[in-house]
């Protein structure tokens, strides 16, 4: 399965994505991806490996149509009946802040109502990743709640773990098909 946008294609993981992989879950900068941060090429090869073996979720690398490079990622899993899902989406730093997110995140969110007959789909963000909230907004998603210390990806100097206050925000396939593109 392949999804294109007017400067992307979503498609699955191969091998030849270790080194583009590897650039940005070296260092994810958003707490909630630091149990994926890669110490290697080699880690980065058996993480692809690994999305190949995922049975039950929706995985696309997200690549630059022009060269196929590799600049980040969206997933999500069905819950319940399996008309909910949670979708994830992680860019490369270089890449952030020129649309690429959205540009993603809107073709996805299309496939998952539309081939994977989604009834809802909801996204968690921390309460100081606003370029996130942002996204998460121009998608058309509402802001459901506040989770206060919510969970905790991270630890504190003293090795303590340190919660996040994180927001809740979900649109519904109703809601979707009203959404201008």
């Amino acid at each position: 399965m392949q999804l294109e946008t007017e400067r992307l294609v979503l498609r699955p993981f191969r091998a030849d994505d270790a080194a583009d992989v590897f650039a940005y879950l070296s260092a994810p900068t958003v707490h909630c991806f630091m149990d994926m941060t890669l110490g290697s090429i080699e880690e980065a090869k058996r993480e692809i490996e690994k999305r190949h073996r995922e049975e039950t979720g929706e995985y696309f690398a997200i690549c630059l149509k022009e060269t196929d490079k590799v600049i980040g990622e969206i997933f999500a899993h069905p819950e319940g009946a399996g008309d909910t899902f949670s979708p994830c989406w992680m860019l490369n730093t270089e890449y952030q802040g020129k649309g690429y997110a959205y540009e993603a995140a809107y073709a996805f969110f299309d496939y998952l109502f539309r081939e994977k007959e989604a009834r809802r789909l909801y996204a968690y963000t921390e309460d100081d990743n606003l370029s996130s909230q942002r996204l998460c907004e121009r998608l058309g998603m509402r802001k459901e709640g506040l989770f206060l210390e919510f969970i905790s990806f991270v630890n504190n100097p003293d090795g303590t773990p340190r919660y996040e206050n994180t927001f809740q925000y979900a649109i519904l396939k109703r809601e979707w098909a009203g959404k201008k593109p």
